[in-house]
């Protein structure tokens, strides 16, 4: 999967970006204040891409 599809997909759902580091950026759902880490890379795998979503208690992407 796309870094950009999986912000899309986090953005979809109510997510937000909360703060940039060195090689993640860190997003947040202020509905279920749950935050994770999403990498810099630009193809993310399927499992971290599911990880990420479970993290921020959002539907995994299809």
């Amino acid at each position: 999967m796309k870094r950009r599809e999986l912000i899309r997909h986090l953005e979809q759902h109510g997510c937000r970006e909360l703060r940039e580091g060195s090689k993640h950026t860190m997003y947040v759902n202020p509905r279920q204040k749950k935050v994770s880490a999403v990498p810099r890379h630009t193809e993310i795998n399927a499992i971290l891409a599911r990880k990420i979503c479970r993290d921020l208690e959002i539907p995994e992407p299809s």
